[in-house]
């Protein structure tokens, strides 16, 4: 389904309303405009053609005193012409044409392809005035007109528009506030979501959210502290069991079948109390302790991790570290969580890499940790779900299938990622996983400086 916005479609609904509004009302104030410019300027004419023929002198003009010449004329000045009764111009204005307006003359308007004549009703005299005004300058009086009336509610429509943005996207303001708030949360930040100052259509929606997030940390709780009780009460059993079985090896003959059958169930006692110890560790990798943002040495830990892991070395063949010249790897974090994380992504390496080929743990020169261990090629599908809890790798090497599900939480709560990679090169072997910290201080020794 396609993405929109509220703010977007809201404003877009209301300028196009407001703007189809604004169009007809424009189009009848240009209408209007016309017709009162148009009425005018004919009532003008008329009056002027009335005057004119009241005026007119009634004694007959020669042929060489018919134009009576004004000063300053132009080609939006009234022309008039004054008709005797044959029909021949007497007398008019340098700017009206020879012949008279219109051939047939009666009172009223008239209108032709340059003048919009009127003729005035006869009166005792024996000639009849037409006065004409140019068609150009109707024209442009009606246009002129028109366009002061119609273009300050044109030239507003962006004033309109931004003020409206303006008006929905601060009237959004609390859905955008509880949009962060809502989005914050997750299963490390399950918090009521505090007052807002809502609306009224908002504040149902935050109070079912509010009631959903009781419901989530109330089951997410209960599971939590199931697991991590049922790990605990696991955990002294199990160390005690095992210190039995390894006092009851060493009294029984390890050639014999019994002493065979006490290594099994030694072996699986370890086995049982590494998942019970993964189940404490993805426990509270989920109870949200990666939150914290605290500045720590990211390479001291991974350090002390590597020499630890390398001194008892039980399911792989010891771990490289190669700092490349870097001294210092300063990032935002909880420092336990990130030990908790480097640990099982070091442990999965040894665990499932070949046992005469060491783990490869190199630092880049951008802060980037690469864990390398040799083992078959992972089938694509397997790769995409090996972050999921209880997945396991297909390599035959017995594990809880865990330890990557609680890197890759850490990691998401830390606002780091977990990059895992299979095949490795042109060999088609190896197992990768790259963590990428956000902004790492990364400081090298003063030698490689």
């Amino acid at each position: 389904m396609k993405n929109w916005s509220l703010a977007t479609r809201i404003v877009s609904s209301v300028l196009g309303v407001v703007t189809l509004s604004l169009l007809a009302l424009s189009l009848a104030v240009a209408g209007f405009t016309r017709y009162e410019i148009t009425e005018r300027l004919d009532n003008s004419l008329q009056e002027v053609s009335e005057r004119l023929q009241a005026t007119i002198a009634t004694q007959p003009h020669g042929p060489r005193d018919t134009v009576a010449w004004v000063p300053d004329v132009g080609p939006r000045t009234l022309a008039y012409q004054v008709v005797d009764q044959s029909g021949h111009v007497v007398l008019r204005s340098q700017n009206a044409p020879v012949q008279p307006f219109v051939p047939d003359i009666h009172t009223g308007f008239v209108d032709t392809p340059r003048f919009r004549v009127y003729i005035a009703a006869p009166t005792a005299a024996a000639y009849r005035v037409l006065v004409g005004e140019p068609a150009l300058h109707r024209r442009g009086a009606t246009w002129r007109a028109t366009a002061i009336a119609i273009v300050p509610i044109l030239v507003f429509l962006p004033v309109i528009w931004l003020l409206v943005r303006l008006i929905v996207r601060r009237a959004l303001r609390p859905l955008d506030r509880l949009h962060d708030e809502m989005q914050s949360r997750g299963s490390g930040n399950l918090r009521p979501i505090p007052s807002l100052d809502l609306p009224v259509e908002l504040v149902s929606i935050q109070h079912a959210v509010n009631t959903l997030l009781a419901r989530l940390e109330t089951a997410l709780s209960t599971e939590r502290a199931f697991a991590a009780s049922a790990a605990h009460e696991l955990r002294n059993p199990l160390g005690a069991l095992l210190a039995q079985v390894q006092m009851l090896g060493r009294m029984v003959p390890v050639e014999t079948e019994a002493g065979r059958r006490v290594n099994i169930i030694a072996d699986r006692t370890r086995r049982l109390g590494r998942t019970v110890e993964k189940l404490l560790q993805f426990s509270r990798a989920s109870s949200g302790a990666a939150f914290r943002r605290n500045r720590f040495d990211l390479l001291t830990v991974l350090r002390v991790l590597a020499d630890d892991l390398d001194h008892n070395p039980r399911d792989g063949g010891g771990i490289i570290l190669n700092s490349n010249g870097i001294s210092h790897i300063f990032v935002h974090g909880d420092m336990d969580a990130t030990g908790i994380m480097l640990r099982n992504l070091l442990e999965n390496a040894l665990l499932h890499g070949r046992g005469d080929m060491p783990v490869q743990v190199t630092i880049l020169p951008d802060g980037r940790i690469d864990v390398i261990n040799d083992c078959p090629a992972l089938a694509p599908d397997i790769l995409a779900r090996l972050t999921s809890p209880f997945v396991r790798g297909g390599t035959g090497t017995p594990g809880s299938g865990l330890g990557l599900a609680i890197a890759s939480n850490i990691a998401r709560q830390m606002d780091a990622t977990v990059c895992l990679r299979s095949p490795l090169s042109k060999s088609g072997r190896g197992f990768g996983a790259r963590i990428t910290f956000p902004d790492p201080d990364v400081m090298r020794s003063p030698d490689e400086a």
